[in-house]
This record gives C-alpha cells, sequence and structure tokens, in this order.
C-alpha cells in the first residue's frame, strides 16, 4: 500500500473550520436560499452590489480559528450559487473583484492564514446554479470547472488542498475526474484532494487519487481499505445549527459538550473534524459562534496535545463504550466520557459509583497524569491489565471529555 507524507501530514492537523461565505451570507437565510426559497436570478445576483466584507474580515476569522485549536480552515472559494471569492481572471465577471467590494476575498484570506500558520484549503462546488452550461451543456461546463479550480492551483501559492461537493447530485455522470485531479497533482502534488460524498454515502470510498473520505454531520466509522492501492484518511464536517451559510434565525443550535464529545469521537477513528462557521455580510461571526470557538479553544488548551498526533489503537475498555485511547510514540492518551461532578447534592446531580477504566496494555506504566491540570492519577498494573481510577471532577469543573496521559517506561 502506497502511503504519501502529505495524507499523514493532514492527519496531524487534527481541528479544522469550515467556512462557508458568500452571496447568500447577506440575505442570513443560508447557503441553499436561492434554490430551496426559489430565489429567482434577477432578485439573487443583484447581490452583488452589496458584497462587502469588511477589510479585516480574514484575519479576524483566522485568528478566532487559531486560538480555537484549528489548524486548517476551508473556505468556500465558490458556492452552488457560482459566486467566486476569487478572482476569476475573465471566465465571468460573477465574482468578488466586480462585487461591491472590488477585492480578491480568497487573497485576503490565503494572506491572513499564512501570517498566522493556518494551512488554507479551498472548498469549490461542482454543482453550478449560475453557469448555465452546467445545465445546457455539461462538457463546456467540465472545462469551465476546471479553468476555475486552475486558477486556483495556480495563483495562490501552496494550498492544503482542494474540498469538492456536489458529484452526488449527478452520480452517474461522467464528471471527467481523471482529467481534473491530473490538473490539480500538476500544480499542486501535495494537496489533499476530497469529494464530498454527502450524507448518503459517508465514509465511501472514490476515484484513486482522493485522499480522504468525508462523514458529512455523522459519526465517522473505520475506513476498510482491504486491497487499496493506497492509505487514504477521513474527515468529518459538522455545524453549529441547522445551516452551513449564516442564518439569522437558525436558533437550533447543538451543545457545546456536543462538539467537544464529536472533535474526541472523530479521533478515535483516525479522522479529522471540520467544524463549521457562517459569518455575516461583514465576514464577522455570530456572537454565539465566536463564543462556542472560546470555549472549545479553552479545552483544547488544556487537551491540545491529545488531538494532533496521537492515533487509534485498539485497546479496548472493559464495559465502556464512549472512553479510548490514542497513542503516540510511547506516550497513550486516555479520553475519559461522562464523568460526574462531585457537589452537594441540592446543587449537581452526582451519583455514587466506581468510576475507572479496565484494559489490557503490556507495556510498563511510568506515570499517568491529567492533561487538564497535570494531577497524578491513580492507577494499577498487574498480570497485563491496568485499571485506572478516573474519578470525578471537583465543584466548579466539568470538561466533557477529559484526557489521562499515560506515559511509559
Amino acid at each position: 500500500m502506497i502511503v504519501k507524507q502529505y495524507i499523514k501530514d493532514f492527519e496531524k492537523l487534527g481541528f479544522g473550520m469550515f467556512v462557508h461565505f458568500g452571496l447568500y451570507s447577506i440575505l442570513g437565510q443560508g447557503e441553499w436560499t436561492k434554490k430551496n426559497n426559489g430565489i429567482p436570478d434577477e432578485e439573487y445576483e443583484p447581490l452583488i452590489g452589496q458584497f462587502n466584507p469588511s477589510a479585516d474580515w480574514a484575519e479576524k476569522l483566522v485568528k478566532t480559528a487559531k486560538n480555537a485549536g484549528c489548524r486548517y480552515i476551508t473556505l468556500t472559494t465558490r458556492h452552488h450559487d457560482g459566486f467566486s471569492l476569487y478572482d476569476t481572471c475573465g471566465l465571468n465577471d460573477y465574482d468578488a473583484p466586480h462585487a461591491l467590494c472590488g477585492r480578491d476575498i480568497v487573497r485576503e484570506f490565503v494572506d491572513a492564514c499564512h501570517a498566522h500558520g493556518i494551512v488554507p484549503f479551498f472548498y469549490h462546488t461542482l454543482i453550478d446554479w449560475h453557469e448555465k452550461t452546467y445545465e445546457t451543456d455539461f462538457k463546456t461546463y467540465l472545462k469551465y470547472l476546471r479553468d476555475s479550480v486552475e486558477i486556483l492551483c495556480s495563483k495562490y501559492g501552496k494550498i492544503g488542498g482542494l474540498w469538492f461537493d456536489g458529484m452526488w447530485e449527478q452520480p452517474n455522470a461522467d464528471w471527467e475526474e481523471d482529467a481534473l485531479y491530473g490538473l490539480i497533482r500538476s500544480y499542486q502534488p501535495d494537496a489533499m484532494i476530497i469529494n464530498n460524498t454527502g450524507m448518503v454515502a459517508r465514509g465511501q470510498l472514490g476515484h484513486i487519487e482522493l485522499d480522504s473520505v468525508t462523514f458529512e454531520r455523522g459519526k465517522p466509522l473505520p475506513i476498510n481499505m482491504e486491497d487499496a492501492p493506497k492509505y487514504i484518511t477521513s474527515e468529518m464536517c459538522e455545524i453549529f445549527g441547522d445551516h452551513w451559510g449564516y442564518a439569522k434565525d437558525d436558533f437550533n443550535y447543538k451543545s457545546p459538550a456536543l462538539m467537544l464529545e464529536e472533535l474526541c469521537d472523530c479521533k478515535k477513528y483516525g479522522s479529522n473534524f471540520l467544524l463549521n462557521v457562517g459569518p455575516m455580510a461583514d465576514g464577522s461571526l455570530r456572537p454565539i459562534d465566536t463564543a462556542y470557538l472560546e470555549l472549545i479553544g479553552n479545552w483544547m488548551n488544556y487537551n491540545g496535545e491529545a488531538i494532533y498526533d496521537p492515533r487509534p489503537t485498539d485497546i479496548q475498555i472493559e464495559n465502556k463504550e464512549k472512553d479510548f485511547i490514542l497513542k503516540n510514540g510511547n506516550t497513550y492518551y486516555l479520553f475519559c466520557y461522562d464523568l460526574p461532578m462531585v457537589a452537594d447534592s441540592n446543587v449537581a446531580m452526582f451519583e455514587e459509583g466506581v468510576y475507572e477504566d479496565n484494559f489490557a496494555f503490556a507495556e510498563k506504566i511510568a506515570s499517568v497524569n491529567w492533561l487538564d491540570n497535570g494531577a497524578a492519577v491513580e492507577y494499577e498494573q498487574q498480570n497485563g491489565k491496568v485499571l485506572v481510577k478516573t474519578e470525578p471532577y471537583v465543584y466548579g469543573r466539568n470538561l466533557v471529555v477529559r484526557v489521562a496521559k499515560i506515559v511509559c517506561a
């Protein structure tokens, strides 16, 4: 099996931010509003005359991502409405340089990423509601698509990868993938190539040039690479509410605790976690999005060491469905879920019980400590078995998932 280093490097990025930003951000009704709400072209496309992100939108976004612990950001350079955040160099005038802002938004994004040590990734739609040849002359459309992707691959320096979306709309069409992916490889040989299989085909393998499977809004699973010619990885993308693009009336937000659990669940299977935000028209985030990311960043400040480099193990925790162990060299990381908080019964829903993890372990342990405060964790090791006493949180703390660092002699 061929193992590409850039795929291994992508796995070590661990946690990324997905950004859905475009004309739809002005309306605040989600990224599919044109299609799902039946907005005609003559009503939707003039929004280009209102699109004007603030001058520092990219700088603020990238800093927020970095503070949350993200190591890469995937930006929608063009979504299904066909509007491009980059200079299409004459392919059409439906792009950011021809909008009210008169600027190359992708250039601003890339520059901000490079300034802060974040790896830029480009999302690009395969569906296009603006380009008429998508419906009338598919072969001509594919040339337009490749010409668009060539701009992204050649004008912005080294990028982390390209993330395609929409092939699921025409699964039986000839998308000329060899030509598309070959073009990318000619400019960006070490770029990740990802093609989202959507919610109905999560985790499915695809073209040989693809480097990662996707789990859109679904729990990752181990990838079956039996007889696969090359090593691939996986990524799960998630949203806070019900929309990828900004939707001002979306109140159906998931809990921050669930976001933390999903981040950790991804690592159990060696999958990256790509967490989405939908900036408002000026490029800023909803206050609730910023608050969620700040909370995640606080958790990552304690436990980020366990999220980036460590890889899955086959160590099974007895009688624990959620808890698991990752490994990095001679160091292991025990992820502990559902620990209660000790407090007066009038304050907290604490249940008396024995909180411990048991598992088979052959290596000699030198120490076990909680990552969040460095405190020693009680453990016993004998006859090839280990018992770790995962005591409840003290009053005033609940980290949702707590990580113990196990160092071997």
